[in-house]
């Protein structure tokens, strides 16, 4: 699925299903072909009594752009898709275990009888988020990205067609856990939503800052651990604007609320008027 960490492959590429579906049914997205990097090293093939030699590192390079060129035009693609629709679609990043999907569940169990939801779920494996998202009765389609770390423009667009995404609502995209491959990765979001929680520490903006730098919103999720956690929140924030001096905060809570009406201000100030 990655041409650039070498993640991925066709053996166990992407699915998407709706909750209750079986992976059975789905057909693995064909996706990328790329070869296997070997740095440096070059070594011959044999082709009907003709030797070829190539240069793995050169081809690698080639490859790796080509891939990203090609996802860049898909999410433009998405974008476009999106707008003629006039939806506000977001990509929710993080690490593991940070808080995106309970940050996502409260926020539409808030304001669900507001604002028309749909939703994307990224992980590796399962439908345990997608099952979540459900039981709240919010139209949801799981991406199971198989050996893949990230979402892609390509499989997006898939899963957009799946959920029968209607016009004047807001999409929320949370991609698999990982600060580094989403972010080369546009999906042809409005915005990108970048959540880090107390726990995890101030240095992660300046660890992966591609990921802040790509980012429009950060938000700093379990407040409510502040008095156990050893965290400056302050040079938090700081390293952040150090990466990208645009990003926009908001502290919360998922677990008890703090701080999220900020958050669904936010939210309503760019709801999508009604076309």
């Amino acid at each position: 699925m990655c041409g650039t960490c070498g993640c991925g492959s066709d053996n166990n590429g992407p699915t998407v299903l709706k909750p209750g579906e079986h992976q059975h049914s789905q057909s693995h997205e064909g996706h990328h072909h790329h070869g296997h990097a070997h740095d440096g090293h070059s070594h011959t093939h044999a082709h009907d009594g003709h030797t070829h030699s190539h240069d793995h590192k050169h081809k690698v390079l080639e490859i790796e752009q080509d891939i990203l060129q090609n996802n860049q035009v898909l999410a433009a693609r998405n974008r476009g898709y999106f707008e003629a629709k006039n939806v506000f679609a977001l990509n929710l990043v993080s690490s593991p275990g940070s808080g995106k999907t309970s940050i996502l569940e409260r926020t539409l169990s808030d304001l669900k009888e507001e604002i028309p939801f749909y939703v994307i779920e990224g992980d590796q494996q399962t439908l345990n988020d997608a099952n979540r998202i459900d039981a709240l009765n919010i139209p949801v389609v799981q991406i199971n990205t198989g050996k893949g770390c990230h979402l892609e423009s390509d499989v997006v667009y898939k899963a957009v067609k799946k959920l029968e995404l209607q016009n004047d609502a807001i999409l929320m995209i949370e991609n698999v856990g990982n600060l580094v491959c989403p972010s080369m990765f546009d999906l042809g979001e409005s915005k990108r939503v970048v959540i880090i929680s107390t726990t995890e520490g101030e240095d992660k903006p300046i660890k992966y800052p591609d990921m802040f730098h790509t980012a429009d919103i950060c938000i700093i999720n379990k407040i409510d651990l502040l008095p156990y956690v050893n965290i400056d929140m302050e040079k938090l924030k700081n390293y952040a604007l150090q990466v990208n001096p645009n990003l926009q905060f908001f502290e919360v809570s998922a677990t008890n609320g703090d701080g999220m009406e900020a958050w669904y201000k936010w939210l309503k100030s760019n709801m999508p008027a009604q076309t």
